[in-house]
């Protein structure tokens, strides 16, 4: 049998496999022994609180082999050597059309204008107190820039 479940634990109990086969079989009401094995689907943290927790959304296999997660396949084809097709602008709709000729069978190369994010922070800051303007490197232009 297959279970989907959610388990939250303390961040040292959550990198052990004994804790967590342990908080498994609280969860399900099975005995240790029958449960096989497990793979974690997903890890979270819920620092809410003073002591922060990790969330593990776990695939359990009671009395059933376990079974190995298939590798994802993108399907996407080797462009190293195609004609190269220039993107300006390296945020979402820049990384959407540098898939996009990806599949079509294009090289893409992104150009970005700007800073890294750090760097962009400072420049911000400096706009916005003294009203010093970075034309490389503002609200517009940079990491992060318009779109986030």
């Amino acid at each position: 049998m297959i279970k989907n479940i959610q388990l939250t634990l303390l961040p040292g109990e959550a990198d052990q496999d004994v804790s967590i086969r342990r908080y498994i079989a609280l969860e399900t009401g099975y005995a240790a022994k029958r449960i096989r094995g497990f793979h974690i689907d997903k890890r979270s943290i819920d620092a809410r609180s003073r002591q922060p927790k990790i969330i593990l959304q776990l695939t359990v296999y009671i009395d059933q082999d376990i079974e190995e997660p298939v590798a994802f396949d993108p399907g996407l084809r080797d462009v190293s050597n195609a004609p190269v097709a220039v993107i300006i602008g390296a945020g979402p709709a820049g990384l959407f059309a540098a898939l996009r000729f990806i599949t079509l069978g294009y090289r893409p190369l992104l150009v970005e204008r700007g800073k890294d994010v750090r760097s962009r922070r400072r420049d911000l800051a400096a706009m916005n107190r003294e009203g010093i303007v970075n034309p490389d490197s503002n609200y517009c232009f940079g990491e992060g820039g318009a779109g986030t």
